[in-house]
């Protein structure tokens, strides 16, 4: 049976991702910026916790951390690269290594810009990516630490996977993404088909994510640059946009 994913916001704009191999039960969370929504939810759902999976240090990320561990006694995971700075982790993580829930198998790759040892976790039985602040839906992070060129090798490293991956980010930024990305690619058929869809999901209070990695390719201005410094003009203008 396949990995079950759900979206669950928190704080004012993130969200975490509520992940559960069905064939087994084993239940993790990526990316809880705080606990109480996730503690809710586990409750309505009677389950436990079994790991806490972390892809960059920001506390909007990792905030919740300590208190689930402790309820619910959660190994938690997130990249070596950044241990310094995040809560202990019980499985640090590199570049290709795989972590296990239940019966479903995600692979780690790193994708530095936002942070330096950003990474993100990629799930093939549904095809899904856990991205954290690397790639949103119409955008990219900001470079708060890496560089354009990292940016653009951390999405290049996107390629392989298929277009039906679903790209499961850390934010709801997808509206105001759209208005940069219209206002770069004006000529996108599908971006201002994306673009309205956005606009009415957001009206009815709707998450836009997760999107698809397809979409992405043929809306995203981040992932569709041509190079790294394309990338580093569009990120300079929608840093100021």
């Amino acid at each position: 049976m396949p990995l079950t994913m759900r979206a669950i916001p928190v704080l004012s704009d993130n969200y975490a991702w509520l992940l559960r191999d069905e064939s087994t039960g084993i239940t993790a969370v990526v990316d809880p910026g705080e606990a109480a929504p996730i503690e809710r939810t586990l409750e309505q759902e009677g389950s436990g916790l079994d790991f806490i999976l972390l892809t960059h240090h920001h506390h909007d990320h990792i905030g919740g951390t300590e208190t689930l561990r402790t309820r619910y006694h959660a190994a938690v995971a997130g990249p070596a690269a950044e241990q310094h700075r995040m809560p202990h982790l019980d499985l640090p993580l590199n570049d290709n290594d795989r972590v296990k829930l239940g019966q479903s198998t995600g692979r780690v790759i790193a994708m530095p810009g936002h942070t330096l040892g950003h990474i993100s976790y990629y799930f093939d039985q549904p095809p899904a990516l856990f991205c954290g602040d690397t790639l949103f839906s119409l955008g990219c992070g900001r470079l708060f630490e890496g560089t354009a060129q990292q940016m653009f090798a951390s999405l290049a490293r996107l390629r392989d996977l298929p277009d039906q991956t679903l790209v499961c980010c850390g934010h709801e930024y997808t509206l105001s993404n759209s208005l940069f990305a219209t206002h770069v690619d004006p000529e996108n058929p599908a971006l201002r088909t994306r673009a309205e869809e956005v606009r009415a999901l957001r009206d009815k209070g709707l998450p836009t994510v997760p999107s698809t990695l397809g979409l992405e390719r043929a809306t995203n201005p981040f992932l569709r640059a041509a190079n790294a410094d394309v990338l580093a003009t569009l990120r300079k203008q929608k840093d100021v946009f």
